[in-house]
């Protein structure tokens, strides 16, 4: 499932996908009829867009690899650690760390339609609110995450979460080899959005 294959969902006169498609639609009738003002929904999409986003997540990862303390706060209660960074807002409400580990790997997903924690990481991915994403992560995650380059061995345990309303998760990538010493600017530099979903790896550049 690459990131860019989705193309082929798309009608042939226009470039949004069906999804893009219906919220326009249901933009125009809530702007028309006086439910929504055009400005306050741009004002969102400009914070989203440009304010938040994953790079708050790999922030909370980086110190979470570097401060064992603040990684024990994080598996025990995740809202109020990420809380203390001043990550907080609508869709991170409550949240769950989800920390990799040699014998298990986390992957996450919102099989009934698009939950995602915007605090942590900002608006989700095209290919997250896909109607192929949400049904074959649950099903089969191995091939899904092959198609995304993630490679795991036969050992290795795969969990996959459900996003709801109430509860989001934010993946912990196991840090890799080679950044011992590295300050927490080094570590979330090298932390990809979608290592924190589960559909990545996080590797050093020999």
């Amino acid at each position: 499932m690459a990131h860019d294959h989705h193309d082929d969902d798309h009608p042939h006169n226009s470039e949004l996908s069906p999804i893009e498609l219906r919220v326009r639609a249901l933009e125009s009738i809530l702007v028309e009829k006086g439910y929504v003002d055009p400005a306050a929904v741009e004002a969102i999409i400009q914070t989203y867009e440009t304010e938040i986003g994953p790079h708050r997540g790999a922030r909370v990862v980086a110190k979470a690899w570097s401060d064992p303390a603040f990684a024990a706060w994080l598996k025990d209660d995740a809202s109020a650690a990420i809380a203390s960074l001043g990550y907080t807002g609508r869709q991170g409400e409550h949240m769950v760390a989800l920390f990799n580990t040699p014998d298990q790997h986390n992957m996450v997903v919102c099989t009934l339609c698009s939950c995602y924690p915007w605090p942590v990481l900002g608006l989700p991915p095209v290919w997250y609110k896909s109607p192929p994403y949400r049904a074959r992560a649950v099903k089969e995650p191995r091939a899904v995450l092959s198609e995304f380059g993630v490679a795991l061995p036969d050992g290795k345990e795969v969990r996959v979460w459900d996003s709801t309303a109430e509860m989001r998760y934010l993946v912990i990538p196991e840090r890799p080899a080679g950044t011992e010493g590295w300050s927490e600017e080094q570590l979330a530099a090298i932390v990809s959005r979608d290592s924190m979903i589960g559909t990545a790896i996080v590797t050093v550049s020999a």
